[in-house]
C-alpha cells in the first residue's frame, strides 16, 4: 500500500533563493534532526541535477542503514524528485515544489510543499508498523519545517 505525507512552508524569500538552498545537498543534514545521526556518504559538494545519485547513513530506533536516492527530475528553480533506489522503504518518492506566494500580510515569499509517497516493505505484514512510521516521518519533516524556517527567516 502507498501512503502519502504532504508539509507546506512558507518563507519570506524568493524562490530562487529557497531553490537554490535545496539544491546544496549538504544542508540535508542542517534540517534533519539530530537523534538520526544523518551523513551524507557521497563526497561533497555534489552537482545536483537529474539522474544524481546521493547516498546517506542515517539511524532510526537505534539500527544504523543505509540510503541511496536519486533525483529524477530536476527543473529549477520550481521542482525537483529524489527516489530512493536502496533504503529501508519499499518505495520512497519524495517530490519538492517551489511557487512564488504572498504570505502574511501579502508579504512576497515562497510556498515549499513536500509530498512523498511511500510503502512499507514486506507487505502486507510491514503494514502494522504504518502507525509507529506515520508517526515518526510526521516528527521528522515537523522538524524540517521548523528548521528550515529559522535557517531562512
Amino acid at each position: 500500500m502507498t501512503h502519502r505525507l504532504h508539509t507546506t512552508t512558507w518563507l519570506p524569500h524568493p524562490r530562487a533563493e529557497v531553490f537554490d538552498f535545496f539544491s546544496d545537498a549538504e544542508n540535508l543534514a542542517r534540517i534533519t534532526p539530530p537523534e538520526l545521526d544523518f551523513e551524507i556518504v557521497t563526497p561533497t559538494p555534489i552537482d545536483m541535477g537529474e539522474g544524481t545519485w546521493i547516498s546517506y547513513r542515517l539511524g532510526l530506533f537505534g539500527v544504523r542503514f543505509g540510503w541511496r536516492t536519486e533525483i529524477t527530475a530536476w527543473e529549477p528553480p520550481y521542482r525537483f524528485v529524489d527516489q530512493q533506489l536502496k533504503g529501508p522503504y519499499r518505495r520512497w518518492h519524495h517530490t519538492h515544489t517551489f511557487v512564488e506566494a504572498a504570505g502574511p500580510g501579502g508579504q512576497p515569499g515562497t510556498q515549499m510543499d513536500d509530498e512523498v509517497r511511500w510503502a512499507l516493505p514486506l507487505a502486507p505484514a510491514g503494514e502494522l508498523a504504518y502507525p509507529l512510521v506515520r508517526a515518526q516521518l510526521a516528527r521528522i519533516f515537523g522538524y524540517r519545517q521548523r528548521r528550515i524556517t529559522e535557517l531562512l527567516s
